[in-house]
């Protein structure tokens, strides 16, 4: 009887004439983590039971009992004190059966005019339009801490690496408002994302749509989304938004996991650059001496694990004719866990960038090895009339010279400069200077302190305009 019972919730108990059994109950139930959309399912079912009303499908006294009942579910959710079923399989099964022990006929007349398929649809639409909407902010938050920490070191000057090796001197607040383009360019891609996420399939009921006069657009407004989607069997079947989601997110952690793997070399003891605050980082079981730098090690792997939602949404979608099928079912544990990963990462890092002490002097000592003004005296003899490609070879027969002496290009003497190219002058002294380096660069997007400045009250000016 109890197995009757359940099949009778679900609502086709008279189509079989056997009960599901227990191991397939439990395969098929999705309750355990699609409960979080729980929220979602109210408010969407709350829209679709007003419109409801207002084209004489529900009398206005079911819909003040839906809107109670409604009211004390969330209540309840939210208290921790709703019991959920793995008998009645899913968040929607649990919510409609909650409503209609609290408020009898007009819990079950809630679902007319819409399928579980359009239901689940719209709810994954609603909760991911808000975690993008988080996912914004935080990226926000995120790059104004690049750019204060990017403010304090407009003049410091370190080495900028090609291959890893050092190639020329830029400023550490150059070197971070690259970072600040990036996530900038991400939330770019999540906004993109949003715009297509928020499209309303509820009202294309299994697949065909429905025979009763709902109004679409009247749900679309109340719930916020800009327009519905056009087409039945699209609306209940694809996941494209679901998989955007997850591509920008992967671009995303992909950033994070090159700032990371900076974080984690620069904080090594043979670079130095800069020290962690130290409640991101963690000791040693057995060596004392250790600070480990856990948090970007983390988010460095964590990288790997949006990028395996991706996959798996793509995977899943890949083989599936119209309209919906169960495989979908799949769609939300990857979508949760991308997101889970990607808000706490940021938020975490936004914290961290803030607590960064960075070492200037370590980072100009570097600066200063490995000949990284070698590209300002080529350009010194291009300015004196040599075309560059001879300035290219003088200037690299000056650095075999030199690193054979043990000594860095500015440490030659005036004859050893004027053995390399008679048009050397001691004017060429300002020019191997790492600070004449990085003000040389004073262009739009150079790493020259002023550009720096500008570049930065930019930034700013963006994030405050939204």
């Amino acid at each position: 009887m109890a197995d009757q019972l359940a099949n009778k919730a679900e609502g086709w108990s008279g189509r079989f004439s056997e009960p599901v059994s227990e191991l397939v109950k439990r395969y098929t139930a999705s309750v355990d983590f699609d409960r979080r959309l729980a929220l979602a399912d109210i408010q969407g079912s709350l829209a679709h039971a007003a419109m409801l009303q207002s084209v004489g499908l529900l009398s206005e006294a079911d819909l003040a009992a839906i809107q109670s009942g409604m009211a004390q579910i969330r209540g309840e959710i939210e208290r921790g004190e709703f019991k959920w079923s793995i008998d009645l399989e899913d968040v929607h099964l649990n919510i409609e059966r909650r409503l209609t022990d609290l408020v009898g006929d007009a819990g079950k007349r809630l679902h007319t005019a819409r399928s579980r398929n359009d239901q689940v649809a719209t709810d994954v639409r609603l909760w991911l339009r808000g975690t993008i909407d988080d996912v914004l902010q935080l990226l926000v938050d995120l790059q104004r801490a690049l750019i204060d920490l990017a403010d304090c070191h407009a003049d410091t000057i370190m080495p900028g690496f090609t291959h890893l090796q050092v190639a020329q001197p830029v400023t550490f607040g150059h070197h971070l408002l690259a970072y600040v383009e990036m996530f900038a360019r991400d939330a770019e891609r999540m906004s993109d994302c949003r715009r297509r996420t928020n499209r309303l399939p509820l009202g294309a009921a299994a697949l065909a749509g429905t025979s009763y006069p709902i109004d679409r657009e009247q749900v679309a407004r109340s719930l916020g989304f800009e327009g519905v989607c056009e087409n039945s069997l699209d609306a209940v079947s694809d996941r494209d938004f679901a998989i955007e989601f997850c591509s920008a997110a992967s671009l995303l952690m992909m950033h994070v996991s090159r700032f990371s793997e900076e974080l984690v070399i620069w904080m090594s003891p043979r670079v130095g650059f800069i020290d962690l605050a130290d409640r991101f980082c963690t000791g040693s079981s057995i060596m004392p001496q250790k600070k480990n730098p856990d948090v970007p090690e983390l988010a460095r792997g964590k990288t790997g694990r949006v990028y395996g939602s991706l996959m798996s949404l793509l995977t899943l979608m890949k083989g599936q004719p119209l309209a919906y099928n169960k495989d979908n079912q799949e769609d939300k544990e990857p979508v949760f866990d991308a997101a889970d990963t990607v808000v706490n990462t940021l938020r975490i890092f936004a914290d961290m960038v803030g607590g960064i002490r960075v070492r200037a002097d370590r980072m100009r000592e570097a600066a200063a090895e490995g000949f990284s003004t070698a590209t300002d005296l080529a350009d010194y003899l291009v300015r004196k009339g040599l075309p560059f490609r001879d300035a290219h070879e003088a200037v690299a027969r000056a650095v075999r010279q030199a690193a054979t002496a043990g000594k860095d290009l500015a440490d030659l003497s005036s004859n050893e400069m004027r053995a390399i190219s008679p048009l050397i002058g001691e004017d060429v002294r300002q020019v191997l200077t790492l600070a004449g380096s990085v003000a040389a660069r004073n262009h739009l997007g150079g790493t020259a302190p002023a550009q720096v400045r500008g570049a930065i009250a930019a930034a700013r000016t963006r994030l405050a305009a939204g």
